[in-house]
């Protein structure tokens, strides 16, 4: 019994170690970051205002704060060396973006990718281009 228990403990505590290590921004944290990802370390003026160009009208204030917020969940990091703070991100962009697609997958489509896929194509939305690029792709992966 004390055994099981024990085993049972350990696990719980690796899953909540894992759950910290897979930060699920919100949609207004995952546009901030994409400004990071594509622009590098930026001060909060820099990062609210290519949001108030590229998404919708926001405040420097909500910014700000929210920005403090996600520093303190550990999404992103604050370098308070020069007057000016520059935000970057802590989280890699590929690991988030895995992390959420596969948690889309897993929710939306039983976790078959292939489905998730079949409803893509199936929207006549993807270009000759992008199907042909698919295909190159899944053939390269074929030769694997």
């Amino acid at each position: 019994m004390f055994v099981r228990n024990f085993s049972y403990i350990r696990m719980m505590k690796q899953s909540r170690k894992e759950e910290k290590n897979s930060i699920e921004p919100t949609r207004s944290e995952l546009e901030i970051l994409q400004v990071l990802w594509e622009h590098g370390p930026s001060t909060v003026r820099f990062v609210n205002d290519r949001l108030n160009e590229e998404k919708r009208a926001v405040h420097y204030t909500s910014t700000l704060k929210l920005m403090q917020i996600m520093a303190e969940k550990g999404i992103l990091k604050r370098d308070q060396s020069s007057m000016k703070h520059i935000y970057f991100p802590a989280v890699e962009e590929q690991k988030t973006k895995g992390f959420l697609l596969e948690r889309f997958v897993n929710s939306m489509y039983k976790g078959s990718a292939s489905s998730l896929l079949m409803q893509l194509l199936g929207s006549g939305k993807t270009s000759k281009e992008e199907i042909q690029a698919i295909k190159d792709l899944l053939d390269k992966m074929g030769k694997k």
